[in-house]
């Protein structure tokens, strides 16, 4: 990846932890891997964040876990491709009393497994797991997220 791109994305993952909907739900990237292929996102309950029951909200569950596989891809694959969310399936486990975490991460086997399938075939659904866990450890939540993926010039 060449120096410009590697400025551009780091500008925007700085930028996201301002992104109104992130902000306002107590979401924040707190880790990155320096070459976009990881992601460790954490949700701080709040009383602005917490449903009724005084839990963490489950659409700011699901918020944390939403970009991060679409943005590994899209870094790694570049411009020649387009990657779009497709679906979501989140599975509550236990409620979220305190700080949640959610990681996200593609080897660079799965983004050239993705890269290959999609050149072949000219568009491709994939699909990822993510868990989001308490400081402790706990599972919260489960997620499966599914992306299209396919070449621009199709």
């Amino acid at each position: 990846m060449e120096n410009r791109q590697r400025k551009k994305f780091r500008r925007l993952i700085r930028m996201i932890n301002w992104y109104p909907p992130y902000l306002f739900s107590g979401i924040k990237i707190v880790d990155h891997a320096q070459d976009f292929s990881w992601f460790k996102s954490r949700l701080v309950l709040k009383w602005y964040n917490k449903n009724l029951v005084g839990t963490a909200f489950g659409g700011s569950l699901y918020s944390m876990c939403d970009p991060f596989f679409m943005f590994i891809l899209l870094i790694h694959l570049g411009e020649d491709y387009i990657v779009w969310d497709k679906y979501a399936n989140i599975d509550f486990v236990k409620p979220g009393k305190g700080p949640v975490f959610a990681e996200f991460r593609l080897s660079p086997e799965e983004i050239l497994h993705v890269k290959n399938l999609v050149d072949k075939e000219g568009k491709a659904v994939v699909e990822y797991p993510c868990e989001v866990k308490s400081e402790d450890g706990t599972l919260i939540a489960k997620l499966r997220k599914g992306l299209y993926v396919r070449k621009k010039n199709r």
